[in-house]
């Protein structure tokens, strides 16, 4: 039987050629990478062409790569307190504060991404197509609601969470958060813990924002990789071993 994605990643590398970057089949999935400047022609041909036809955008996020590839967590030795989280690190995105820097570990031009899921119903097919906003320091993309009116929201959405700006949006204002939310609260630099409180004041009658109180901390649950009770051969407890 053949392969239904990689004909699918094979026609889309005929059809489309050097207007993508890169292409790969992996996790069952198709994904396509496409240049920032290239976003509407491709995304439009995508949406036309009768050998694809993905008119349906099921899903847009936002991806902040700047620690991607590391973690926090030590999980392959553990004591009898459990596997360990990296927290001595100068910089642990778990201790974050308002006002402290995380050094972002990806390439310049690559840390912010906008990622589109796309589905063809007639075809019953999907692709999902990464673009990458080339300044990290002011990520912008364009606008795909021309093309796929369902990413109105799903681009607020971005915009809120990572700080992507997507360029000829009708209407990109918060979607999430408070009108004064200082930030973007997925961004791998923002604290855990937020920059600000806010609580109601019955006696100004209004809400207010205050410095945050509590104590940046991490948690560190006990994590078991092996449990005797799903290997082979191994007696349950409280079970004789004869």
């Amino acid at each position: 039987m053949p392969n239904s994605k990689q004909q699918l990643a094979d026609a889309l590398r005929s059809a489309l050629g050097e207007k993508i970057n890169a292409i790969s089949v992996e996790f069952k999935e198709v994904t396509i990478e496409v240049e920032a400047e290239r976003l509407l022609e491709v995304a439009t041909e995508l949406r036309d062409d009768p050998q694809f036809q993905f008119q349906q955008l099921v899903d847009l996020c936002g991806v902040d790569y700047s620690q991607f590839g590391t973690t926090e967590w030590q999980t392959d030795d553990a004591s009898r307190a459990g596997f360990s989280r990296g927290v001595a690190r100068a910089a642990s995105s778990g201790r974050l504060q308002f006002g402290d820097e995380l050094e972002s570990l990806a390439v310049r031009g690559r840390r912010f991404a906008a990622v589109y899921h796309l589905i063809s119903y007639a075809h019953n097919r999907r692709l999902r197509m990464r673009v990458y906003a080339p300044d990290d320091d002011f990520p912008v993309v364009s606008t795909v609601t021309d093309i796929w009116v369902s990413a109105n929201w799903y681009e607020r959405e971005a915009f809120d969470l990572y700080g992507i700006l997507f360029s000829g949006h009708p209407d990109l204002r918060r979607i999430l958060t408070d009108y004064g939310f200082v930030g973007h609260p997925f961004r791998k630099d923002f604290p855990m813990v937020g920059n600000v409180e806010m609580r109601y004041d019955p006696e100004r009658a209004r809400v207010v924002y205050e410095p945050v109180s509590i104590e940046p901390r991490v948690l560190v649950p006990k994590v078991r990789r092996e449990d005797h009770r799903y290997l082979a051969d191994t007696p349950e407890e409280g079970q004789d071993d004869a």
